[in-house]
């Protein structure tokens, strides 16, 4: 009996003891600074108990039952930690959270040229990850046109129905504003401008990095609007090795590959592509639009690692293009009578790259870098033809130094460019630019809150004389998930033929630049936004940023007609002036993402009498992105809207609004996705005509929305090294 009752009376002490509850506080700090985190979530998802860290860190809680509590902490910009502690045995827990995970702030910059994340830069940079690449691969993989269209305050105008022709527009700004570098390198520009966002299939490129308003001051003139910094894939220990291949209903297949692998001393990663699209007529008029196309590309890159503190690497981009639109008979059968218009663009890219970048020691490094672009296009319409080659070139030295308050960069550069046109060609329009540039910028610290990043480029080109190009940025943060920049600089642009205008009516009748009569477009910017990001309710994520801008670009590069049928180059007696506001907002909960965007775009083109917005500019756009991602599915719904645009003529065209689902399911060997484009299946034929009769001569108005409508493809990706998926 005695036995009995002190079992029974250590079972009662047991189930006491068990049902015991304790208050306890949970401390949250940086483990950097080891300041206290305000706002840090702190959830006890057993016991669905939450509570969010007050202005000291701390998190206090009440009745917790003693024993082992698994409790997951959570901070913006931090890497989450999910432990277990033992409540009852002491009543005040610390942690230090570690800067991180797969947060925004953390994403080192290269477009910065220094080696600091997003958070402490001044200049405002908005980057696109590898994962959301990934899913504008899924919906385009055949160029870059998707991941730009989709982001706040870029346009992709087509210029051309037939080619399809596509050119950037930042904040209203035509496509001859926007740089597009690749790895640093400014590879696409000038003649191949047009065709450029074609032509980049987006499965090698591990980040987008864009800068919205001048950045010539680091990377010299044409980045008066923004830049586009597309940063590549780079070999790891482990073998990487994806697979792409996708089949659209609009007859289009695409084929990528992709593989890296490094070791100790070496490195390589090799990078192909090929596309079939068959000519395309949604509505049937007899004009295609989607031109038949053969695409090819492949990337190969060598990479050599001396010692820890060295890599050179060397680089190969090829491209062959050949892509025919226009009369549908006469492409399939080549048949002649009223079936003969058709628009042919060949084109064939060949550019190198080679980097070699040594740490010198623990605080300054130096990197050399240089790239040959050779670019050879053929354009040719029923009876006429542009065909032409230009080379550029680009070398670059620069030295990096950092301490702990300050960043440092120096460098010169030497830019060359070199259009030759068909000696056959009545109009010779060969035109040679040399720019010699040198460049200094500093990124300071002023305290904790405060960041200052300054610059000056000063760059002398061989026909146009001298550009002194400053900047200034300044940065506030604090630890409440506040922050705010303001910034500005100045900019220029080196006339030549290939604008907008001119690739509208294919460079016939366009005279030369005449260096002697023209002056270089100079422009000048300011912006400022404000971000703020915090957790609401405990559980669901939410991050705001607000941008306003104002750009000015002073002799603007205008085509005239003149009285004798042809096309001149003129500076515009007054300013272009584009400002706005671009909103970006996102939720996130669980494993869902939403994102809402709106972009006001008033582009003012005050040369003309009235002050007239921008042709085929839209004042208004807006879009939402939910997404749902799981280890096993991808699930996203697209809306965008666009408001109504005007034509040259004064026509205002409709708004309209576009619709895309994804649905990607993940298995041990990859990924199978099926993707639904435009489902409502807008298009511009549904509001006007994108052809005008006579049908062997016809004419092709303006573009102002989607030709091809809706797009249904289907495809997988196979990844036979390093996916731990399971079905």
């Amino acid at each position: 009996m005695k036995k009995v009752f002190l079992n029974t009376l250590f079972l009662m002490l047991s189930i006491i003891s068990f049902a015991q509850t304790s208050d306890i506080s949970i401390s949250v700090s940086d483990a950097e600074t080891d300041g206290p985190l305000l706002g840090a979530t702190v959830y006890f998802e057993e016991l669905e108990k939450g509570a969010v860290t007050d202005f000291d860190g701390i998190a206090t809680f009440t009745e917790i039952p003693n024993g082992n509590q698994t409790v997951k902490i959570l901070y913006v910009g931090f890497k989450t930690i999910e432990t277990t502690i033992e409540v009852g045995t002491k009543k005040e827990f610390s942690f230090k959270l570690e800067s991180g995970g797969n947060e925004l702030d953390e994403v080192v910059i290269q477009s910065s040229r220094s080696t600091r994340t997003v958070k402490k830069i001044p200049t405002r940079i908005e980057f696109i990850g590898v994962e959301e690449l990934g899913e504008k691969a899924v919906m385009n993989p055949t160029n870059i046109s998707m991941v730009l269209r989709e982001s706040t305050g870029i346009q992709m105008q087509q210029t051309s129905l037939s080619s399809g022709n596509t050119n950037i527009r930042i904040q209203g700004l035509d496509g001859r504003y926007t740089q597009l570098l690749r790895d640093g390198f400014p590879l696409y520009g000038g003649f191949s401008s047009g065709l450029s966002i074609l032509q980049i299939p987006p499965l090698d490129l591990q980040q987008f990095e864009i800068i919205k308003g001048s950045s010539s001051t680091l990377y010299g003139g044409g980045a008066i609007a923004g830049l586009i910094n597309m940063v590549s894939k780079t070999p790891d220990e482990e073998p990487s090795l994806d697979i792409m291949l996708t089949q659209t209903q609009a007859l289009g297949s695409t084929a990528n590959v992709f593989y890296s692998k490094r070791n100790e001393k070496f490195g390589v990663s090799l990078y192909s592509s090929g596309h079939y699209q068959k000519a395309y007529d949604p509505e049937d008029d007899g004009f295609s639009n989607l031109p038949k196309t053969t695409s090819l590309s492949f990337n190969p890159k060598f990479f050599y690692y001396p010692s820890e503190k060295t890599t050179f690497w060397i680089g190969l981009n090829g491209t062959y293009d050949d892509r025919i639109g226009g009369d549908i008979i006469k492409i399939e059968s080549g048949e002649n009578g009223i079936h003969q218009y058709t628009e042919e663009n060949l084109s064939k890219r060949l550019s190198s790259q080679a980097v070699y970048e040594t740490q010198i020691d623990s605080v300054s490094s130096l990197n050399i870098k240089n790239s040959i672009s050779f670019f050879d296009r053929k354009l040719s319409i029923t009876d006429f033809s542009f065909d032409g080659k230009q080379t550029n070139t680009f070398t670059e030295i620069n030295y990096q130094k950092a301490s702990k308050k300050t960043d440092w960069i120096f460098g010169a550069n030497l830019y060359t460019s070199n259009f030759d046109e068909n000696d056959n060609a009545t109009l010779q329009r060969d035109q040679t630019d040399v720019t010699y540039g040198a460049f200094v910028n500093n990124i300071y610290d002023v305290s904790d809150s405060w960041i200052l990043e300054t610059g000056l480029r000063a760059d002398y080109n061989t026909d146009f004389g001298f550009f002194p190009l400053p900047r200034i940025s300044l940065l506030y943060k604090n630890d409440s998930g506040f922050s705010s920049r303001i910034g500005g600089g100045l900019g220029y642009k080196i006339p030549d033929i290939f604008t907008e205008e001119a690739e509208y009516i294919s460079f016939e009748n366009v005279l030369a630049i005449d260096k002697s009569a023209l002056k270089a477009e100079r422009s000048y910017g300011v912006n400022f936004d404000v971000n703020y990001q915090t957790r609401l309710f405990d559980a669901v994520g939410f991050s705001v940023n607000q941008l306003f801008y104002v750009s000015a670009i002073n002799n603007g590069l205008l085509l005239n007609s003149t009285d004798d049928g042809f096309f001149m180059f003129e500076n515009a007696t007054d300013k272009i002036i584009s400002k706005g506001a671009e909103t970006n907002i996102k939720f996130t909960y669980k494993d869902f993402r939403w994102f809402l965007n709106y972009a006001l775009i008033d582009t003012k083109l005050n040369y003309l009498a009235g002050n007239p917005q921008k042709p085929l500019t839209a004042k208004h756009n807006a879009g939402s992105v939910l997404m749902y991602e799981s280890d096993k599915w991808r699930i996203g719904y697209e809306t965008f809207y666009t408001g109504k645009q005007f034509l040259s003529n004064g026509t205002e065209t409709t708004d309209f609004i576009t619709m895309g689902l994804l649905l990607m399911r993940n298995f041990k060997f990859g990924s199978a996705f099926v993707n639904f484009e435009n489902f409502t299946d807008r298009r511009q034929s549904r509001f006007s005509p994108l052809v005008l009769p006579p049908h062997d001569n016809p004419e092709f108005p303006e573009i102002y929305a989607p030709t091809d409508g809706f797009i249904f493809s289907v495809g997988v990706i196979i990844k036979p090294f390093g996916n731990e998926d399971e079905d």
